[in-house]
């Protein structure tokens, strides 16, 4: 694998990057992102890739559009250099949530992300806990939509918690909720909300018992958090115990930590898809799960051809 597999960090995931190269037991490729003062970006790339198969770690949080044109220029270097195929780690994908036209006159940004990385001369695509899985069906190459819900089980397993509840904040995550109960042996219950308008959200009613309980709350994404703190505040109402909140892709935007901080959560779990260590450091309550093992295993289980779905299975038992 060291003589044929390189890995690239992009400015947003060197840390998540160096952990995927450690499971590998490679080093860590060599390559230079300039941001130049009108806002032009340069990737060079510090050693060849002739012939060789290319994996661009990089997730595309904050700054969005410009983590993303990372991408495409590195995309097009490695393409220019002879590289032999090249994957896209993209463990949070930029504009997940513009998926489908909710209005009229609205794109689906999702798909336009998706051809943008085609074009530009991806051979693959490694995602994590897509906000809807149908947008691997935007590719017309092998996309892997790999489940960090395993990771965030086998936490929740390790704090040997009683009489626990999982809570879907919504009736879309609940395939994910349910996921994560069946790691946990627990049961399951949802919480029926309406959306009046992007990142706003009322929280109106739970489907299920969460009294006398501890209850997780499990999302893919939290943003703003005023689903989840609206949710968490409901949950406590229903006479929940204890809460603690879990998601795969803390983007934590605006009033986030603020909000989760006056939320009286006893932990708030999320992954390191998106770097977390400034918001860490600001709420100590974060618990902070890191996803660069599986993606480790997966990118060496596609090198030896072997099944990705393997890899979730394994960590999930």
């Amino acid at each position: 694998m060291e003589n044929k597999t390189v890995v690239f960090a992009l400015t947003s995931s060197v840390e998540l990057a160096n952990e995927i190269v450690g499971e590998l037991g490679i080093p860590l490729g060599q390559c230079d992102v300039k941001h130049f003062s009108d806002g032009e970006i340069m990737v060079e790339l510090g050693e060849s890739v002739r012939g060789k198969n290319v994996y661009i770690v990089q997730s595309t949080c904050a700054p969005v559009s410009s983590n993303i044109m990372e991408v495409l220029i590195a995309i097009d270097a490695c393409k220019r250099a002879s590289a032999g195929h090249i994957s896209v780690v993209m463990p949070y994908f930029g504009y997940a949530r513009q998926d489908r036209k909710a209005k009229p006159r609205q794109p689906i940004t999702s798909k336009l992300v998706a051809d943008l990385l085609e074009r530009a001369g991806a051979n693959r695509v490694i995602t994590m806990e897509l906000h809807a899985t149908q947008i691997q069906g935007f590719f017309d190459i092998p996309a892997d939509d790999i489940s960090a819900i395993c990771i965030i089980g086998q936490y929740f397993k390790s704090l040997n918690l009683k009489d626990v509840v999982v809570v879907s904040p919504d009736h879309g995550g609940t395939t994910r909720a349910r996921r994560l109960a069946e790691i946990l042996h627990a049961p399951l219950a949802i919480i029926d909300k309406r959306r009046p308008k992007p990142n706003v959200a009322e929280a109106m009613n739970i489907i299920g018992d969460v009294n006398g309980k501890i209850a997780i709350v499990v999302d893919d994404i939290v943003d703003t958090a005023g689903t989840l703190t609206a949710g968490i505040q409901m949950l406590y109402d229903k006479g929940a115990t204890a809460v603690y909140a879990s998601c795969v892709h803390g983007v934590l935007s605006g009033p986030a930590i603020d909000r989760l901080k006056a939320a009286n959560l006893e932990e708030f779990v999320c992954t390191n898809t998106i770097p977390q260590d400034d918001k860490a450091a600001l709420y100590p309550q974060m618990k902070v799960l890191s996803v660069g093992p599986v993606l480790g295993q997966v990118i060496k289980a596609v090198e030896e051809s072997r099944p990705v779905s393997e890899i979730v299975a394994k960590y999930a038992e």
